[in-house]
């Protein structure tokens, strides 16, 4: 005679993307309370507004992608919601104007929004869509902490964070695209 577990499916999202998603927030809130070393105190402003810009219009365009994946799988939605509300917020800490209920973009402090192209066709196949989406953050992630040596102080903690939490991400939807 055999034991076996019944296999459980959870309803919600899963126990690591909530935690991924509370670390990504801690350090997100963490690093944007100004202080010591804000960029006030330090670096060209132009250098440091044209960063932000490119941030938030990558974000924005981050939100676009997760838009379309939940729309074509919306199986994915409970998986994928927390991880988009945090690319909003990570897309309204550095000022895109994103909408607090509906995630659209409207015109940023700096300029209007910036013709971002549509994202690509979504995969059929929601593993290959999580894939593409895991492979996005991914993409992003690196660039920013490459783009966080050209910038000072705070600016540069609050682009680590937002590169981390992307990491984290990429880590979860690859999980689950298992």
């Amino acid at each position: 005679m055999s034991f076996t577990v019944p296999s459980r499916t959870p309803s919600g999202p899963r126990r690591r993307s909530l935690l991924v998603g509370a670390a990504g927030a801690g350090l997100l809130l963490g690093c944007s309370a100004g202080g010591e070393g804000s960029d006030a105190s330090g670096g060209d402003p132009s250098v440091l507004e044209k960063a932000r810009a490119r941030v938030a219009r990558d974000s924005r365009e981050l939100v676009e992608r997760y838009d379309a994946v939940i729309a074509a799988h919306p199986d994915l939605a409970a998986l994928l919601t927390p991880l988009r509300a945090e690319v909003v917020r990570h897309a309204r800490a550095f000022g895109s104007g994103m909408g607090a209920s509906t995630g659209t973009a409207s015109a940023s402090p700096s300029g209007p929004p910036s013709a971002s192209p549509s994202p690509s066709p979504v995969p059929d196949d929601p593993k290959a869509a999580l894939a593409e989406l895991a492979a996005a953050e991914r993409k992003l992630a690196d660039k920013r902490a490459e783009a966080l040596l050209g910038v000072p102080g705070e600016m540069a903690r609050l682009m680590a964070s937002v590169a981390a939490a992307g990491a984290g991400h990429a880590y979860v939807l690859t999980e689950g695209a298992k």
